[in-house]
């Protein structure tokens, strides 16, 4: 069960993960939230920074539209 739902279609690297960064900082950890990205850079460096930072990747699925959604939990 997702928590909370991030559009950033069309948002502009870096600012899609400052986005998401700033929205994941106002929740308690164990949170999980769903966020749609373009594909491409969008959703490789929001996925790897993430990660990298300790969050866990859920799922990353793309959409027959093309953009991807991914559910991460905060930790």
């Amino acid at each position: 069960m997702t928590d909370h739902h991030l559009d950033l279609r069309g948002v502009a690297c870096p600012m899609n993960y400052v986005k998401t960064k700033l929205f994941l900082d106002k929740l308690p950890t164990a949170t999980t939230i769903e966020v749609m990205l373009d594909q491409g850079e969008p959703v490789e460096s929001v996925t790897s920074s993430l990660a990298a930072e300790g969050h866990q990747i859920v799922e990353n699925k793309q959409q027959p539209e093309g953009y991807f959604i991914v559910t991460i939990r905060k930790v």
